[in-house]
């Protein structure tokens, strides 16, 4: 049997084992949650709740993750033993450990580069919904109009509308519930902003007109931010397209050349 072979019997093995209870990758993990989930990294919880909401847990994402690293580790294992001959244990060892900590890693990799773009998208974002929180709280109290603008709301936005919601029909009348929406979209002036939504909802009716003007001028001012980002962005994007054309013109250009020098010096 070579080693190909070898290979897909127990990749077979593996999933037979697995699937009739002999070998169960759930019951293993789970059994040894405390010490995977001291590989885990300190804000994956919140990452994974960041692009899933509600839909998934953190725990069920991070044990499918563990999962896969360990298959990995398993798969690997048998690859290098059944075909590389010319290399000690030692190394195979290492390329094997190598390939599942970056399988491992990936899945953390991607919620990482996904947030990065998620925020700059709520930063973009935010200063809108607020905008039309601002029309609302003109004819509704604070709690009402927030609880007004859920369906219209970003979806980004709406599983930290529900739990802000939530904490206020609780009769929670803290500021807490108004700073976790802030840390949940922890981009620019969301904390000042989600402060000044906080002292609106404790105002009286006589002060009310007096800050929703100071709510609206801040909110004006992020919008006109937002809009300049978008501009430069807009620009950037420009530019790149206007460098790549004269880079692919310029190479153009010098392959003909090269193309006539030679076909001048062949016909001499």
């Amino acid at each position: 049997m070579d080693g190909l072979e070898i290979l897909i019997v127990g990749v077979i093995l593996i999933f037979l084992f697995n699937y009739n209870g002999i070998f169960s990758f759930n019951k293993f993990v789970d059994d040894n949650k405390v010490i995977f989930g001291k590989l885990k990294e300190d804000d994956y919880d919140f990452l994974v709740i960041s692009k899933y909401g509600d839909r998934i847990t953190p725990n069920e994402k991070y044990q499918k993750r563990v999962k896969s690293a360990i298959i990995t580790f398993i798969v690997g294992m048998i690859i290098v033993i059944t075909s590389i001959e010319n290399i000690n244990i030692a190394i195979k060892l290492v390329l094997v450990l190598a390939l599942t900590y970056l399988i491992f890693k990936d899945d953390y990799n991607k919620l990482k580069n996904y947030y990065k773009v998620h925020l700059h998208d709520i930063n973009l974002k935010l200063p809108y919904y607020l905008k039309s929180l601002e029309i609302l709280i003109q004819h509704y109290t604070v709690p009402v109009a927030i609880t007004r603008s859920l369906d219209d709301a970003p979806e980004m936005f709406k599983p930290g509308l529900r739990e802000l919601i939530a904490a206020i029909d609780a009769g929670d009348s803290t500021i807490e519930p108004y700073m976790a929406f802030a840390r949940r979209y922890p981009v620019r002036d969301s904390m000042r902003m989600m402060r000044l939504l906080y002292r609106l909802s404790l105002g009286s009716q006589e002060r009310k007109q007096e800050q929703l003007i100071v709510f609206s001028r801040t909110i004006s001012n992020l919008q006109a931010k937002s809009r300049d980002t978008k501009y430069k962005e807009r620009l950037e994007k420009m530019e790149k397209k206007t460098m790549s054309m004269l880079v692919a013109t310029g190479a153009g250009v010098l392959v003909i050349l090269l193309l006539s020098i030679l076909q001048i010096f062949g016909s001499m």
